[in-house]
């Protein structure tokens, strides 16, 4: 077959389908389909995985309590909770794109790609020393003795982070003994459990207690009682860490925190003053690469429904926003904040149409196009179809003189057999489309003048019809064919 008769079928084909109403009926539902999947996939709701740690800590309380709130009231954001061992461990899981989010402590790992939605909690340094003590500052720790109440293997790092800043070094095992007099310049550290710390400072082997914890947390608050109780006037000194602003410059992972004058409560108020020392921030991160859109609806849900979800645990009163002046700064933060969070915050979410606008443009510029295409083609296709029946009907009124100018029976039947191809091709190739009157009108019109012509001939040379068939019969039969074949159209 060559490339010309190729052209011919393919087109021919095409233009079938196009005319053929099954197809039309097909191609419809196809499209309502295919809009209806877009919809059904474009409203489906989008399953996050958030990873945290410990796995029975209070954070993972509150977002197991958060991901069931998001399922029971059928949101357009799920989230799958994936419990670990410990805080550097979901950290982990998001550095190594194992999670979408994560529950980090910065100054224990922060995810090179980990964006900030929300501060589940800050917790402070809090340093506490019986009265009367020369201790007032973090400064004063030379040449003294500091319990730590350990409650995570980064608190350790945490205090000799400020060590090192002050210049101090912590003294060894056989310095801090009780006997022995540290040297200028020495603090010795001695590792703390909640029951022991009002012992150890009976016993001068500390001299002050340090805890990180939020300030109101049951951990805070029995260290300051234990502390007081070891006082002859159960009085407590909070020992403030200065140059805060200058040692996050070294250690961007920390955060200034001020400790409210009165948070422990008693008469006189604990402190009498505000105290101001460094922290930490529990956040809520993500990858860089989920969806803003994602990351506002999980934000939107995580501070609206802080109330229903401080039913699981106290936590959520807790949660608060980044810290951050304008919308510039939010992502350009020393700990960078996700821009769906931003855009929470900063109340510019986007609608449905906002969100999907670019592919609604796309949809209806392409669509158009390819709309306006198939109308070309199949006009294209018709008008072939139509010079296909007007080159038939040309090719008549030339084999009308043919047949006039034949002088033997051999040429006439050669004629005929043409004639009945070409009425052949023609049924073939239009059967489908309703043909104007007026052209099936003419078609009959050329073919009965033929055969007229043909019966004329025939006579004149004196051949008999072919076989029992008359002239008036092959008249009738050709009729009868194109009226069934080509119905008029109306």
């Amino acid at each position: 077959m060559d490339s010309t008769s190729l052209r011919r079928s393919v087109a021919v084909f095409l233009a079938n389908c196009l005319m053929r109403r099954e197809w039309l009926l097909v191609l419809l539902a196809l499209g309502l389909a295919a809009v209806a999947g877009a919809v059904v996939y474009l409203s489906r709701p989008t399953t996050l995985t958030v990873a945290v740690g410990p796995r029975d800590g209070s954070e993972a309380v509150l977002l197991e309590a958060y991901s069931k709130a998001l399922a029971r009231n059928r949101e357009d954001i799920r989230l799958n909770v994936l419990p670990l061992d410990d805080v550097e461990d979901s950290a982990v899981a998001l550095q190594e794109n194992r999670a979408d989010l994560a529950v980090v402590r910065p100054d224990v790992k922060l995810p090179d790609n980990g964006l900030t939605l929300a501060v589940l909690h800050d917790e402070s340094l809090i340093v506490a020393t019986p009265q009367p003590s020369d201790i007032d500052s973090f400064t004063d720790l030379s040449k003294h003795r500091l319990g730590v109440l350990v409650r995570h293997k980064a608190d350790l790092a945490f205090i000799n982070h400020l060590l090192e800043f002050y210049d101090f070094e912590p003294a060894t095992s056989s310095e801090a003994a009780l006997d022995k007099t540290l040297a200028a310049g020495r603090v010795g550290i001695v590792p703390l459990k909640a029951s022991e710390v009002k012992a150890a400072l009976d016993e001068k082997r500390v001299d002050a207690v340090a805890v990180i914890a939020a300030p109101a947390s049951k951990a805070a608050v029995s260290v300051v009682r234990a502390v007081g109780a070891s006082s002859p006037d159960h009085k407590v000194t909070l020992v403030n860490v200065p140059d805060g602003k200058a040692i996050i410059q070294r250690f961007p992972e920390l955060q200034p925190i001020s400790i409210p004058a009165g948070t422990f409560g008693g008469r006189p108020s604990l402190p009498d003053e505000d105290v101001e020392t460094l922290g930490i921030s529990y956040r809520l991160m993500a990858r860089g690469s989920v969806s803003r859109i994602a990351v506002a609806s999980v934000t939107q849900h995580l501070f609206e429904w802080r109330p229903r979800l401080a039913a699981a645990t106290p936590l959520a009163n807790q949660i608060k926003a980044p810290d951050y002046e304008t919308t510039v700064t939010a992502t350009s933060a020393r700990l960078p904040n996700h821009p769906g969070a931003v855009d929470y915050f900063e109340r510019e979410q986007q609608t449905f149409i906002q969100r999907y606008e670019d592919w609604v443009y796309l949809v209806a510029f392409f669509g158009g196009t390819i709309g306006s295409g198939f109308a070309w083609l199949g006009q294209r296709l018709a008008r072939k179809r139509r010079e296909r029946v007007d080159g038939v009907l040309d090719r008549l009124l030339e084999i009308l003189a043919e047949v006039r100018a034949a002088t033997d029976a051999a040429a006439l039947d050669a004629i005929g057999r043409e004639m009945d191809g070409l009425v052949a091709d023609v049924v073939r190739q239009t059967r489908e489309r309703a043909l104007d009157t007026r052209v099936l009108s003419a078609l009959i019109l050329a073919i009965d003048a033929v055969h007229a012509a043909l019966e004329d001939a025939r006579r004149s040379i004196g051949v008999t019809p072919p076989l029992f068939e008359t002239t008036g019969a092959a008249r009738t039969r050709t009729a009868r064919l194109l009226s069934l074949s080509f119905p008029a159209a109306e």
